[in-house]
């Protein structure tokens, strides 16, 4: 494999970020900052402030001191916040993107995305500002009228990723928003200047002070910055995207300190493919779940379940596709698939690969790394013996296993500790939505890519990939209170 280019030789000036909160930009309690730099060039990023405890305290009681306020203003009002945040994503589509290349090593199809979809959420979320409505309920004494009523759930801190940080930046907080919350982003240590922009766009759409705030830290000082914003009495809930591993640990500090948590975690999606299938169809779209974004994304489809009669046929067509694919550095307009996001990943994903092979897997197409760029791999004959069987890649690797039919196809699909996306394909409709129904997933498609998501889609997983829903109106329930409210008229008779 020839050597691949790294990007640009100039680099743009070093910047400096600092918290949010309260309305205005400042620097970390202790004056301290961390440098981030490009994982491919090493060339300097930003000087990013890297919060204390008390920083982390600070910023939720600037969002509970915001609160009475957000929450009381009119519906209307916030939807013109959320309104204007996504004019200005549009106006600001060229700095988002770059900003985001920088970080996290994307392609510029994938920033470009990311700032499509994060404008969507936000236009989403305006549109569900007066969609928090309640209820009469019957009751059964005279005289009483008996509501469930939602209201804002109180200050909610998003704690979101890097591999999507526009999408996934918004989605921690844009939802809390509309209903009435406030917010504390607690910024991902490899993207800080990509969320510290989402921060400042919802400021500038007019978002009052303390009702969006910017936490960003130090690697090292995570477990307690996180454990300090979820054990803060203001905190109400916590949402959490990011791996299986770190979502465990933010789900036990919840239930600790009584704080729902919403959490969208790791998966290890498996495209379902029965004998009957368009297989040109199917293998566009496993390349497509698999390879884009390098496979750095929760719904990437790792696992291609075949039925054995067109297992052949099927391997052969997602290896040819695999292997035209444009590998290049993020800055080409002509790559397709980019680095992975450093040389741990890189390492993670090379290690699964080796030793899928030293155990009798067969390597169709790629296999390979230069530097930090994996050639899109697809292996076959992987078995359980294998750590990629089990283990979440999160590169550009998948794995074909074979069935014997659609019964043992659905039992290697929930082979598994994760359920967030899967898919099936066949051209019998009937059959296809028995075979989805029987996977464990929260997500399912037949005839579509494992990879997908839309702003008003009930989006989370089961299992090992957490439990909550993102999503229009799947999050008023996460994200609002529902109180029971009655009132009495006339006279009512008590028993003593």
């Amino acid at each position: 494999m020839p050597p691949i280019g790294t990007g640009s030789a100039e680099a743009p000036p070093v910047r400096k970020s600092d918290l949010f909160i309260a309305g205005r930009s400042v620097p970390a309690r202790d004056g301290r900052y961390v440098r981030t730099v490009e994982a491919v060039t090493a060339a300097p990023i930003a000087d990013v402030a890297a919060a204390t405890v008390a920083d982390a305290d600070r910023a939720v009681d600037a969002a509970a001191e915001a609160l009475p306020g957000w929450a009381g203003i009119p519906p209307a009002r916030r939807r013109a916040v959320l309104s204007r945040a996504a004019e200005l994503f549009g106006e600001r589509a060229a700095e988002l993107s770059a900003v985001m290349g920088r970080e996290m090593g994307a392609t510029r199809p994938w920033c470009r995305f990311n700032v499509q979809v994060a404008q969507a959420l936000l236009v989403e979320a305006a549109a569900q500002a007066y969609s928090a409505v309640g209820e009469v309920i019957p009751s059964d004494v005279p005289g009483l009228t008996a509501m469930g009523i939602r209201q804002p759930a109180g200050v909610v801190v998003g704690i979101a990723p890097w591999n999507a940080p526009l999408v996934l930046g918004v989605r921690a907080v844009a939802m809390p928003l509309v209903y009435g919350n406030t917010v504390v982003l607690k910024a991902s240590e490899q993207t800080p200047l990509t969320h510290a922009a989402v921060v400042k766009i919802l400021h500038d759409a007019g978002a009052p002070a303390g009702t969006v705030n910017l936490i960003g830290n130090a690697p090292e000082d995570a477990p307690s910055i996180v454990e300090a914003l979820v054990a803060h009495p203001a905190t109400a809930r916590v949402n959490f995207t990011g791996s299986t591993r770190v979502g465990r640990i933010v789900g036990e500090l919840g239930g600790r300190h009584l704080t729902r948590v919403v959490l969208e975690l790791g998966g290890k999606a498996p495209v379902v493919v029965l004998a009957d299938a368009d297989l040109e169809a199917a293998a566009a779209a496993a390349s497509f779940g698999a390879f884009m974004n390098q496979g750095e994304i929760c719904m990437s489809t790792e696992r291609v379940i075949v039925e054995r009669p067109v297992a052949d046929k099927l391997s052969a067509l997602l290896a040819e596709r695999a292997a035209k694919l444009v590998v290049g550095p993020p800055d080409d307009d002509a790559a397709q698939i980019g680095p992975l996001v450093h040389a741990g990943a890189r390492d993670h994903v090379m290690a699964l690969i080796e030793d899928a092979v030293r155990q009798g897997a067969e390597v169709l197409a790629g296999g390979s790394a230069d530097g930090l760029y994996v050639q899109p791999t697809v292996l076959r004959h992987v078995t359980p013996a294998m750590r990629i069987y089990h283990e979440e890649t999160f590169g550009p690797v998948v794995s074909v296993i074979e069935a014997a039919d659609a019964d043992e196809a659905v039992a290697i699909a929930n082979d598994t500790e994760y359920g967030l996306a899967a898919a099936v394909f066949s051209r019998d409709g009937g059959r296809a939505l028995d075979v989805a129904r029987r996977i464990r997933s929260g997500i399912c498609h037949i005839n579509g890519a494992t990879v997908h998501d839309e702003p008003q889609m009930p989006f989370g997983g089961v299992g090992a990939s957490g439990w909550g829903r993102f999503g229009s109106r799947a999050a008023l329930e996460e994200f609002t209170e529902l109180r029971w409210i009655t009132q009495q008229s006339g006279e009512r008779h008590y028993p003593i």
